[in-house]
């Protein structure tokens, strides 16, 4: 029995009883529900007791979830869980995420969803209450007991989120633990700086939701298989697994959001191993919705119905051993690194044992088909789409789980060394297929379509896609065939879907829900390409400093060197880093865009202030900051700040001059003002200058307009003391630049002006990589009408039901 000591010793203790708690109510959910589907007598009493115990396991689960909250909002860091993942500094919504971080936070958060969702099943599951609800207990089951945190026999079974922080294994040898006032000075060891971002306030939920929604098709599909009800099913699974989709496809697209904004590699979407697994049972679980479609009234293609939805379930399952267990740890940067590995791997191997069981007992007898689709049909098409998109989930989870596979064969196999370009190769043409399905699919009728009508209506909206798809590849220089053919796809699914939606349906939005969701689709692709594919770095180094990283050996081509003060061109922008400001942990990069207005003067057009989170612990993490424009993203990250010495000031000094051959009237930018060449001074005052009488001296005068529009000037002196030349320097104190007269080349009658400017911090500097994004407001324009298509189509779904019972 651990013993706790402190104000939150009871909150401690309470949670611990909730976890056995709802780890023993699901247990006899389970039992009295499966009691309740199998036996003939007394049917009502055994549902009325598997109702009681899963709803006291949802009080159970609701409580503890509580419990942990408290104690991270009082900061209880005598408490392991609460001190590895929060800190006392963080905001409440940092607070929030924290709760998620880790494994066991996590597993709360999906069994949660799960609770709220097998609630709603109660009401709404009619005769297939019993089967379904047997295997959703199941389920929690499962996740209950990865918080149980006991050891029969030394076994681990579950990691307990109330254990002491002085009772953990992983702080026994910490000599402060012995202390017994230990707790007045120990501070959390907070939130990890990746996760400070408030889209992991709401991306993880998203995503667990719609991983708690897969296992309502996949507990339909797997009850229809144990009762051999093989065709009714489908009706009340449809409308969830609509609803499922939307919902995690949100989820996964949320992440691409988090990514952009969060993290510098210059995209929303690099093919990280944990995103690919939660891609994978959304794409998988995309085939089986649209499968269950065409098996409502005839069981053509029923078996493969079957598998992808309890495929999109065991894949969930399968996401949630790579992220916890481990094992992504060096190829993800969302991976736990403290997951339960054999747990796990019960878990998955427990629900594939029973799918595939069932499966191929009572559902192989459908491999054979009576007959075969017609290839102008909606069903032979919609088949092919799902069989795609098969394909592509298969080709990513390959990919991803080549550590899997190394730890299982003990080979040792590296992950694609350029994961973009790798999974790109696959994915494109794959992708180009789907959108292609997409476009053609509403127009095709069920059983058989007459060729001639459906070209005809196809025709309008092929044409267009193809003379837009050609203009936009010539104007974005797009050279690739397979990204032209997949611009001409994209933009045939979003168009053919919309004049489906208004020609053929006329407008009406209740039965538009697919076409909805399938213009979202074309529109995120579109997005996608658009802007991940053309891209532009905008950040030239044309400093004469060489920026050489060694993990980049192009560099200089991709990043900028900036001087405090410092005003350089960049694209059709004049970039000014301004300051650096520290905020807590965060140190901020202020830069200002200028542009130079009608009046010829310097104007602000905005500011970005890209940023580095200081974390002794876990390591410093730079954040970007974006500017975003209806047709474009100024998307900005420091690449490199010396942060050492925050508050330290230097001297001002001149940097080494720059030699520049230039003629009257000459003028060029400095990093604050429009220098030019006026004229020569000839009338040199000798003695004033402690000249001698045989010097031969000349000067030039040079006029200094700054970004206010104020004039200054200086005056350099050349001069010849027999056989040698020297230069009388001047300044101009205000700017901060200094003038020599060298000379003159005799060749091209160019005079050598020396110029030096005065580096008024020179260690303050920063180097920064700057890229735009064309036209990524298409892609999230895309994500909001993909999902309100989506839940539209479970709505239509879940009505239709309604009218036709």
């Amino acid at each position: 029995m651990i013993e706790y000591v402190g104000e939150n010793l009871i909150a401690g203790q309470v949670g611990i009883f909730l976890i056995f708690l709802s780890f023993v109510a699901s247990l006899l959910s389970v039992a009295f529900y499966y009691n309740s589907s199998e036996l003939s007598l007394e049917v009502i009493s055994w549902k009325k007791w598997g109702r009681f115990f899963f709803r006291l396991h949802s009080f159970a689960m609701a409580g503890l979830i509580g419990i942990l909250f408290y104690l991270i909002y009082t900061h209880a860091f005598e408490y392991y869980y609460i001190w590895r993942h929060s800190s006392s500094d963080m905001s409440m919504k940092y607070i929030i995420s924290s709760f998620w971080e880790g494994q066991e936070g996590s597993t709360m958060l999906w069994a949660f969803w799960n609770i709220v969702l097998g609630n709603v099943l109660i009401f709404t599951t009619k005769k297939w209450e019993g089967g379904v609800m047997t295997i959703y207990a199941t389920v929690q089951v499962f996740l209950s007991a990865m918080l149980l945190g006991i050891f029969p026999f030394d076994i681990q079974i579950g990691s307990n989120p109330f254990i002491l922080l002085r009772e953990h294994a992983d702080m026994f040898n910490l000599p402060f633990v012995s202390n017994p006032n230990y707790l007045g000075f120990v501070e959390g060891n907070g939130l990890n700086p990746l996760l400070q971002n408030y889209w992991m306030t709401i991306h993880p939920p998203t995503v667990f939701f719609g991983f708690a929604t897969t296992l309502i098709p996949f507990a339909y599909a797997l009850t229809a298989l144990w009762k051999k009800s093989y065709q009714e099913w489908i009706k009340p699974a449809l409308p969830w697994t609509f609803f499922g989709i939307g919902i995690l496809g949100l989820g996964i697209l949320m992440g691409g959001a988090w990514a952009y904004e969060a993290l510098s590699f210059g995209g929303f979407w690099a093919w990280d191993p944990v995103e690919n697994s939660s891609l994978v049972p959304w794409l998988v679980l995309v085939g089986a919705g649209h499968l269950m479609l065409i098996n409502r009234t005839k069981m053509k293609s029923i078996f493969s119905a079957f598998a992808l939805a309890l495929f999109s379930f065991l894949l969930v399952v399968y996401s949630t051993y790579l992220t916890k267990s481990g094992i992504l740890g060096e190829t993800s940067v969302h991976s736990f690194a403290d997951g339960l590995p054999g747990q796990l791997i019960i878990f998955l191997l427990f629900y594939l044992f029973v799918a595939l069981f069932f499966l191929f007992k009572n559902g192989g007898q459908f491999l054979k088909k009576s007959e075969e689709d017609a290839f102008w049909s909606r069903e032979f098409w919609m088949f092919l789409g799902a069989l795609v998109l098969v394909i592509s989930a298969f080709q990513i989870t390959l990919s991803t789980s080549i550590p899997v596979v190394n730890a299982l064969f003990g080979t040792t196999l590296a992950p694609p060394a350029k994961p973009i370009e790798h999974y790109n190769s696959w994915q494109i043409p794959l992708t180009i297929l789907v959108t292609l399905f997409v476009a053609i699919s509403q127009f095709l009728k069920y059983k058989k379509t007459e060729v001639v009508p459906f070209f005809k209506k196809i025709a309008p909206s092929f044409m267009i896609s193809f003379a837009a798809a050609i203009i936009m590849a010539v104007q974005l220089k797009i050279r690739d065939v397979f990204l032209i053919t997949l611009l001409f796809t994209s933009l045939f699914a979003v168009l053919a879907n919309l004049d489906y939606l208004l020609r053929i349906i006329k407008g009406n939005v209740k039965k538009g829900g697919s076409a909805i969701a399938h213009v979202g689709f074309g529109l995120v692709i579109l997005g996608s390409l658009l802007s991940a594919g053309n891209k532009k770095i905008i950040s030239k180094n044309r400093t004469q400093v060489n920026i050489n990283f060694e993990d980049n050996k192009n560099a200089n081509n991709e990043n900028v060197m900036l001087l405090r003060n410092d005003t350089i061109l960049m694209d059709s922008y004049y970039i000014t880093y301004t300051q650096r400001r520290v905020d807590g942990k965060n140190v901020y990069f202020d830069m200002d865009y200028l542009k130079v207005n009608e009046k010829g003067k310097y104007q602000k057009e905005f500011r970005l202030s890209p940023f580095v989170q200081l974390n002794e612990q876990m390591g410093n993490v730079p954040e970007p900051d974006t500017k975003h424009f209806i047709d474009k993203d100024i998307f900005t990250h420091i690449t490199y700040a010396d942060l050492e010495n925050l508050d330290s000031t230097t001297q001002e000094i001149y940097r080494d001059s720059d030699t520049l051959n230039l003629k009257i009237g000459d003028s060029l930018f400095t990093s604050n003002s429009i220098i030019k060449l006026s004229n020569f001074e000839r009338n040199i005052d000798k003695e004033k200058l402690r000249l001698l009488e045989s010097d031969i001296a000349l000067g030039v005068k040079i006029t200094a307009k700054t970004l206010e529009g104020k004039y200054f000037e200086a005056n350099p002196i050349m001069v010849i003391r027999g056989n040698n030349i020297f230069s009388i320097n001047s300044e101009i104190d205000e700017l901060g630049l200094q003038f020599g007269f060298a000379g003159i080349d005799p060749d091209t009658e160019k005079l050598k002006i020396l110029l030096a400017e005065k580096n008024k911090n020179s260690g303050d500097f920063v180097i920064m990589q700057a890229l735009v994004f064309p036209y990524i407001n298409v892609l999230w324009v895309g994500i909001i009408v993909m999902v309100l298509g989506s839940l539209l189509a479970a709505w239509n779904r879940i009505r239709s039901n309604k009218s036709s019972n």
